[in-house]
């Protein structure tokens, strides 16, 4: 592992850069939109000239339906970031959201987690 001084970048030679989750999202810890894990995600294609790098990667994602647990996977974020960063393009009307049939159910089925954990494993 690499350490920074100044002007250096960190990065981990097996991860890549090194930046801590809550500056992608300037601090903020609660997303302004209620999302679950199954939430799906679509692009409105209404997204501003100046979205962040950020941004711009999950709407890179979202050009079909995508749920909020594919997109932290793609991104590599933890979901709860990913959510913040969804609910901002959310909040601008960048994409759009609904719940999915299945939100009603409880996330602790465990036949739904194993589908989940079955989809991510394909990733």
């Amino acid at each position: 592992m690499n350490i920074a001084g100044d002007d250096e970048v960190w990065l981990d030679d097996e991860a890549g850069p090194l930046i801590r989750p809550y500056t992608v999202n300037a601090g903020r810890t609660r997303p302004t939109v209620e999302l679950d894990l199954l939430s799906l995600v679509v692009t409105t294609g209404r997204a501003g000239p100046d979205v962040d790098p950020e941004h711009l990667k999950v709407l890179e994602l979202c050009h079909t339906p995508v749920s909020v647990t594919e997109v932290a996977a793609y991104i590599r974020l933890p979901v709860m970031v990913t959510k913040v960063l969804l609910a901002d393009l959310v909040d601008c009307g960048a994409i759009a959201t609904w719940a999915s049939s299945s939100s009603s159910s409880h996330v602790t089925d465990r036949v739904l987690l194993e589908k989940l954990l079955d989809g991510l494993q394909r990733i």
